[in-house]
């Protein structure tokens, strides 16, 4: 198959993208596809050869590191030249538009907001991950926590603001609170405050990336995340950071934290967080593949905080771990992601279980694009 792995962009999570494309396309190559690694935003500079040549040439765009700082976007933005208005890069959708399938490497706004797979679907292009409707839902956190106050899926408690509203803590919130961008990603820009002058700070930082933030109780509890693949949940992974808090060096530099798949918990409290992971994938209307992040206080209360809908997929990545308790490796990983997407695309309907319940994916559940060719 010809696959693009669409990453880079303009999002602050940029670097963590070009990493996950980066690993995954070496993987669809080792699976006999051509898979190239294009960057959205720079795209694919033809030099006047015919652009159907970039998946006999071996091409990828270069790859960053993961640093301990967000990436500096003004730089990125020079590399381009010219116009940098478009969204879209030189001939990136000529080029998806020629593949049999874009795998979704982007994260944060750039490629989970729904904006990416409404153009795609006007243009007839395949793609991985949810549609633009359910992108949208989970990538807007203060409408996910709505939706699951809804739909009886427990969340902390918290409200959205914006930079124009009153900054005045409600007295039922209190301190310590969360304060973070409404459609961030990779906690970026996520802090929490103690005390008024911390909620200030907390809102100056956030407000610097987006003009609305959710501000929400703080959990003290165990974290953990859920992956799903095609409406069933795999074995939960516990994260355990070794110092503070799970930022985004902690998130991506390695040896910053524990995780532990499949989590210790006890056989209820994994039917109860599987079961609530597949309401959300249901509620928010996902589809394909996502993962869902928990947290499990001392009284063994549950409280879901988002829905990712394009997880990342770097070598410590939560996902590719819980696929690998199964024994599932990263390759077959990728290959699964392909072949759920043109199981969609060729008419597929996934069996979600009752709401409230749970199904767990199993090896048998294993999908091969031979099969839904």
């Amino acid at each position: 198959m010809k696959i693009v792995v669409l990453a880079g962009g303009l999002s602050t999570e940029r670097d963590v993208s070009l990493i996950t494309g980066s690993h995954v396309c070496k993987a669809l190559k080792k699976r006999g596809h051509k898979a190239v690694l294009l960057d959205v935003f720079l795209g694919y500079e033809s030099d006047g050869k015919d652009i159907a040549e970039i998946f006999d040439d071996d091409f990828s765009s270069d790859a960053a590191e993961i640093t301990e700082i967000d990436p500096d976007l003004d730089k990125v933005k020079a590399l381009r030249g010219g116009d940098t208005v478009s969204f879209f890069g030189p001939n990136v959708i000529d080029i998806c538009r020629m593949a049999d399938m874009v795998y979704m490497a982007l994260h944060g706004a750039d490629g989970e907001n729904g904006k990416i797979q409404a153009a795609f679907d006007l243009l007839g292009i395949k793609y991985t991950g949810s549609d633009y409707l359910g992108s949208a839902m989970a990538m807007d956190k203060g409408m996910s926590k709505k939706i699951f106050m809804t739909g009886g899926i427990p969340t902390p408690k918290g409200y959205c603001l914006n930079k124009h509203d009153k900054m005045i803590m409600p007295d039922e919130l209190g301190y310590p609170c969360i304060v973070k961008p409404c459609c961030g990603g990779s906690s970026v820009g996520v802090s929490i405050a103690n005390n008024e002058e911390e909620y200030k700070k907390a809102l100056e930082i956030a407000f610097k990336y987006e003009d609305e933030v959710v501000v929400e109780e703080f959990i003290k509890g165990r974290e953990f995340s859920v992956g799903v693949i095609g409406g069933k949940s795999l074995p939960i992974i516990e994260i355990i950071p070794k110092t503070g808090f799970y930022d985004y060096k902690t998130k991506y530099q390695s040896g910053m934290a524990e995780d532990v798949c499949p989590a210790d918990l006890t056989e209820e409290q994994t039917d109860r967080m599987q079961a609530h992971a597949i309401d959300v994938y249901r509620e928010l209307k996902l589809g394909t593949y996502a993962r869902i992040d928990f947290l499990l206080d001392a009284k063994g209360d549950m409280y879901c905080l988002e829905a990712n809908t394009l997880p990342g997929m770097t070598a410590t990545s939560l996902l590719p771990q819980e696929a690998k308790a199964l024994g599932i490796e990263y390759e077959e990983l990728c290959e699964i992601m392909i072949a759920e997407a043109m199981y969609k695309y060729k008419g597929g309907v996934e069996e979600l279980p009752a709401v409230g319940h749970n199904r767990r994916y199993t090896l048998d559940d294993i999908k091969k694009p031979e099969d839904v060719q």
